[in-house]
């Protein structure tokens, strides 16, 4: 490694985030003869290994996660189902660290990738610039959680949170709580609250899609082809589970049967203390949870004006389609557990041909 300046630092590649899909990545450098902290470094904004999963809510045990996939080259096997997924993702993901080597810096804030000179990128992270000549962008959505505007929204008296904070459900004992959001986690959220709250109204854009049998591959497949087709366009990713529906389950089935699940469209404003529709109904609320998604955390790359007209990046597998060098994983269709896995994989195998082919500049 050489210094091409006093906090400057030169490298192959730079992994930004080490969730799921920046481990993936590092684990196939590695494996391919790539060595940490000579050829590539990972950097990771967050305190503890985990990804996003270490701020998860207690109450999302492991036995209610779906479709959680191992790392490449180390299983998950033998979890308690009901210890929190915060604690044993996180876990998983230290073991993991240690037994590949990875050498995951943090934390660490990237604060901007920029263009450097003889073809290399200048990524500049708190108090170093590295100087790589490729980078795969990992870094999620979590940071960047959505908050829709609604008139009134600001004179509302009570909390309003988004699922990115969710404190469980004891928290809303004895409060009037409107949920907003027609995804698995505003339905999760409504099931832990219903049996705390002093009453609950759901509401969300479009009438929610119940999912009827086993989510074959073929069907997965299908899902993945149209989130991808988004990116491709340049247009902002929609997560996989927007196309595919809620899996209709036994407590999707018991909360419908109740009365929980009884979706109202969405208000039309906010009001001191709750929430109105254009006819006039008015419901009562102390708490708005704002179930609304988050959106790609990648403010980062501005600097290298990758953003589309439509207000996405343009993107091949997970390439850059304006900028060979920029891999993002965990971006549009593999921002799932198993899409991640192979993001990684697929990032790593055109990086190394992008590096093998590419003049090096002296």
């Amino acid at each position: 490694m050489n210094n091409t300046g006093v906090n400057t630092r030169e490298v192959e590649v730079v992994v930004v985030g080490a969730g799921q899909a920046g481990l993936a990545a590092a684990y196939h450098l590695r494996r391919t003869g790539f060595e940490p902290e000579r050829d590539f470094v990972v950097l990771d904004h967050a305190p503890h290994p985990g990804g996003a999963w270490q701020f998860r809510w207690p109450s999302l045990t492991y036995g209610k996660v779906h479709g959680m996939h191992s790392l490449p080259g180390m299983d998950l096997t033998g979890a308690d189902p009901d210890r929190p997924s915060s604690e044993v993702v996180s876990a998983y993901f230290a073991a993991y660290e240690r037994a590949f080597d990875l050498r995951v810096q943090r934390p660490v804030d990237v604060r901007a990738v920029r263009e450097g000179t003889g073809g290399r990128l200048l990524v500049e992270a708190g108090d170093r610039t590295w100087s790589t000549r490729a980078l795969i962008n990992a870094t999620g959505t979590w940071d960047r959680p959505f908050w829709p505007r609604y008139p009134g929204q600001e004179t509302f008296r009570g909390r309003q949170l988004h699922t990115a904070r969710y404190p469980g459900p004891e928290w809303f004992a004895g409060r009037r709580v409107v949920v907003v959001g027609g995804g698995a986690s505003g339905t999760q959220h409504l099931m832990e609250i219903a049996a705390h709250a002093a009453g609950t109204t759901w509401v969300t854009r479009r009438p929610p899609v119940f999912r009827e049998g086993p989510f074959t591959e073929e069907f997965g497949r299908a899902a993945v082809a149209l989130v991808e087709e988004r990116v491709r366009q340049g247009l902002p990713p929609r997560s996989v589970v927007s196309v595919t529906g809620l899996p209709l389950n036994d407590a999707i089935r018991q909360a419908l049967a109740e009365g929980v699940l009884d979706r109202r469209p969405m208000f039309d404003r906010i009001t001191p203390d709750g929430v109105e529709w254009a006819d006039g109904t008015h419901v009562d609320a102390d708490v708005i949870l704002w179930a609304t998604g988050f959106r790609a955390a990648i403010d980062h790359l501005a600097p290298l004006r990758l953003r589309e007209r439509g207000g996405g990046i343009r993107v091949e597998g997970t390439r850059a389609v304006a900028d060979p060098r920029i891999h993002l994983v965990g971006y549009g269709p593999s921002a799932s557990t198993i899409g991640a896995n192979r993001a990684g994989r697929a990032a790593v195998r055109d990086i190394r041909q992008l590096l093998a082919n590419a003049p090096v500049a002296v």
